[in-house]
């Protein structure tokens, strides 16, 4: 029983997180999360998450992660062609234009900054590789996500313009993920031989993280998500089956390619998890009209937590 309660008190927190911001009546939490959000807590805890990811990280797993260019093919794969055609494809339901549009921002998405790291290491992958996906999938976006935007747009009549701060980005990436995973790779040793961490303790305490990044998400998300509660639940349904196809074109690459436990998990979970942060960004830029997108891409995220944190556990088992 105990072994269960552990199993699933990620989960548990991130149902438990979300009931009560959305039935706090007050909005004290809804407050304190939009404080923090403005404060930059998020930036902060994204770069506390890599820290503790150098930590689990053998240097030798890195090397054995970059030289998998099979696996992180296939990963962006699912990343730039796969998702972006299967949000392509509720232009054929009968949706808010929002909807679509929310929809379309979590496509053209690179991967998790944080959350799918975790999660292949839980299910027993490669974290090395799992954070040179994240690294090299978000160096790409940089470039990718304008052009396929703009493309899927155009079934929607949507030509908006887009000018995204490249050098912008890419000095938040160097600040938020290469700087912190290098700190807590070479502060290694140093940090082992003082406190002796156990690193089943480390990754719950990235798991702990990635749950104040959901908290602090929905706390910014909940006029949207009130505002629209006719439009939660197909919403939900729709998010889900957007992730489920990207989770089975990714096992169906796997079983294709023959790829092996210890480098699947990181094409399963990098390949099908987006990034919240940048999606937000780019819906408060361009579609600030469209509050429901911002209902899409947040719901995602929660949704693909919860499919995808029960999966990393049940695979660990294995």
């Amino acid at each position: 029983m105990i072994q269960k309660i552990k199993e699933f008190w990620f989960l548990l927190g991130l149902v438990l997180v979300f009931i009560a911001i959305i039935i706090d009546k007050s909005n004290t939490l809804a407050r304190i999360g939009i404080i923090l959000k403005n404060n930059h807590t998020s930036e902060i805890i994204i770069f506390l998450i890599f820290i503790v990811s150098g930590l689990l990280i053998e240097k030798d797993q890195i090397k054995a992660g970059i030289k998998d260019i099979k696996s992180t093919l296939l990963s962006l794969i699912v990343i730039l062609i796969v998702a972006p055609t299967a949000a392509l494809l509720a232009i054929f339901i009968p949706l808010e234009t929002g909807v679509v549009i929310g929809l379309f921002l979590v496509a053209v998405m690179p991967t998790t900054l944080s959350s799918g790291v975790v999660m292949t290491g839980t299910a027993g992958g490669n974290m090395a590789h799992a954070l040179f996906i994240t690294i090299i999938s978000n160096f790409i976006g940089i470039f990718s996500i304008p052009f396929i935007l703009s493309w899927l747009l155009l079934f929607l009549n949507e030509t908006k313009g887009l000018t995204i701060d490249q050098g912008a980005i890419i000095i938040k990436l160097i600040i938020i993920v290469l700087v912190p995973l290098i700190i807590g790779i070479y502060s290694k040793p140093f940090v082992y031989k003082i406190f002796h961490p156990d690193k089943k303790k480390l990754q719950m305490i990235n798991q702990c993280m990635v749950i104040g990044m959901v908290f602090i998400s929905l706390a910014g998300a909940k006029q949207v998500i009130m505002g629209k509660s006719s439009s939660f639940f197909y919403i939900i349904l729709l998010v889900t089956v957007f992730h489920l196809i990207l989770l089975g074109s990714s096992y169906v690459l796997i079983k294709i390619f023959s790829i092996k436990k210890g480098s699947c998990e990181s094409i399963l979970f990098m390949g099908s998890q987006k990034t919240l942060p940048l999606s937000i960004m780019i819906q408060v830029s361009y579609f600030s009209e469209y509050g429901i997108a911002l209902l899409v891409c947040v719901m995602h995220h929660i949704v693909h937590l919860l499919i995808d944190g029960y999966l990393s556990v049940r695979m660990g088992k294995n």
